[in-house]
């Protein structure tokens, strides 16, 4: 199941790792700040396959590929590892074939240390209180004992969903084989329902982790947003994002497409 650069994960290959031909960091010219590492991860052989049309098999192996990709830059020294799957134009993505990225930097990200800081000033898994309040107002897709996913109250976007393992840590390159198969078949299935909901829509998936070596009360957790709206001059000017779609209604028109 496992890849290194370029080299399938077994005969027949099904998920295979390349570096990125346009990195957004690394390279033999990279200047300071812009060191690093970009790779592509390709989900399956099948140009048209996106990650929702797996099987929860290859789903797994997806995200296993994934999660240890991260493990091997974090080991390698880098400061934070971006994990990100981009699907259509709307999303950022420049190739039609299905695929995710993963980008490996020689700094902490801003947004990435203002989370660790909210968790740390919070004293509580802010992952879990989300997802409680998220249950209690029925904006829940998918509620099991070990992972879940649901439609937040603060959504950004429309159909804006989160999933998480629960007690999964506040690193994704150092998540349980258990927590990898337990998200990768709730984002699938997840990802087949919104495919089916809204018409096959672009979207992004953004793992959110804690920065390599900090011990906080992080919890680490997938974001999946469809691309069904657009950062317009009022959001441009105020930082005030508009959401037309409620939650509830965003999450019972998933979980009919289930």
């Amino acid at each position: 199941m496992r890849s290194g650069p370029g080299e399938p994960s077994e005969p027949g290959w099904r998920v295979r790792v390349f570096p990125n031909l346009y990195p957004v960091v690394g390279g033999a010219d990279a200047a300071a700040g812009a060191t690093g590492d970009h790779e592509v991860v390709a989900l399956s052989p099948d140009h048209d396959r996106a990650f929702g049309a797996l099987t929860h098999d290859e789903a797994a192996e997806v995200l296993t590929v994934l999660r240890d990709r991260s493990r091997a830059h974090v080991l390698a020294g880098r400061q934070h590892v971006q994990v990100l799957v981009n699907h259509g134009r709307a999303a950022g993505a420049s190739i039609a074939h299905p695929h995710a990225q993963v980008i490996a930097l020689d700094f902490v990200p801003p947004a990435v240390g203002v989370a660790s800081e909210r968790f740390a000033d919070a004293g509580t898994d802010l992952v879990l209180i989300d997802l409680a309040d998220a249950v209690e107002r029925d904006q829940g897709v998918i509620v099991g004992d070990e992972v879940a996913a649901w439609c937040p109250t603060g959504s950004a976007s429309p159909f804006e969903v989160r999933l998480a393992a629960v007690g999964a840590g506040p690193h994704f390159h150092e998540a349980s084989d258990a927590h990898v198969l337990g998200v990768a078949v709730v984002l699938h299935d997840t990802l087949a329902a919104l495919g089916d909901a809204l018409g096959d829509p672009s979207y992004n998936v953004v793992v959110h982790t804690a920065e390599p070596g900090v011990d906080v009360r992080f919890h680490w957790w997938v974001a999946v947003t469809p691309r069904l709206s657009v950062v317009a001059g009022f959001e441009m000017g105020t930082g005030v994002l508009v959401n037309t779609v409620e939650p509830i209604d965003a999450a019972e028109q998933i979980r009919g497409a289930l």
